[in-house]
């Protein structure tokens, strides 16, 4: 089942994407027993948004060996462990959305990857036995990073931190094995205005989905809802302002997101 959050006249709502292309309304959220409104929408009359809005996003860094040996020179060796790190909520955008370049930034990459979606039990705790019970689903992301501060810093809280740096989508599908696919075993790629950058598939992680779960669950509770990057194959290079990142996985589409420049506004207003 592909589970869309999507935006409409009548306001934003959870939805299912048919195989027809229309988007049946659900609801209340898609967790638990679904129930549908009647409404159905077709696409091109919606918009389709972030397919959830995580409390947070647990990232993990360095777990593809290609990636691990194109970075050295900017975070080092191999894990022993996983390696974790958030994504603020406020980094999420959706599909078509537009990543932002901060002023002055001049090496922000791209980095695609599947993203698992922990539905209703959350996970604290958990076994790798038990880990997998605790996924609601999949869908695509983009750990979008700005190389420069990330060197520089020494953690990665700004340079994966801005606004914008969090694409993903285009849907949740809760069911990869109804298509005949696993989820340790997708390809994913990406290109940038349609030239192909990295290519790679979930078996090449060093660490597998129900080892990220588990180890992620024993710091941390796991929300309904929150969203576990799985780390990044080679590949990885800049994007700028005018470009298409397109980002894809095996079963879950293509998450697209055209690159602007930051417009520096701010909260507080004019002046007193």
């Amino acid at each position: 089942m592909r589970i869309v959050r999507f935006a409409s006249p009548q306001g934003m709502s959870f939805g299912v994407l048919d195989g027809d292309g229309q988007v049946a309304q659900i609801e209340g959220h898609p967790f638990g027993r679904i129930s549908f409104t009647g409404a159905r929408y077709d696409q091109a009359d919606i918009r389709l948004l972030s397919p959830i809005l995580p409390s947070k996003v647990v990232a993990i860094g360095k777990n593809y060996a290609d990636h691990i040996a194109e970075m050295k020179g900017v975070t080092g060796d191999a894990p022993t462990a996983p390696l974790m790190f958030l994504k603020p909520s406020t980094s999420v955008i959706g599909p078509g959305d537009a990543i932002r370049i901060p002023p002055g930034s001049t090496n922000v990459h791209h980095e695609v990857e599947l993203a698992v979606v922990i539905g209703a039990r959350g996970a604290r705790n958990v076994t790798e036995e038990q880990a997998m019970a605790s996924v609601f689903g999949y869908t695509i992301g983009n750990d979008v990073s700005e190389r420069d501060m990330q060197k520089a810093d020494g953690q990665w809280a700004r340079a994966k931190g801005f606004d914008s740096f969090c694409p993903l989508g285009p849907w949740i599908e809760t069911d990869l094995g109804a298509l005949g696919l696993d989820p340790g075993d997708l390809e994913i790629s990406c290109s940038v205005d349609g030239e192909p950058r990295q290519k790679g598939r979930t078996s090449q992680l060093i660490f597998g989905l129900p080892t990220l779960i588990s180890y992620i669950s024993k710091v941390m509770t796991l929300l309904p809802g929150d969203v576990v990057l799985t780390g990044t194959p080679a590949g990885v290079g800049p994007i700028a302002p005018g470009q298409v990142c397109e980002c894809t996985v095996e079963g879950l589409g293509t998450l697209s997101n055209p690159v602007t420049e930051a417009e520096p506004v701010s909260t507080a207003g004019a002046g007193r």
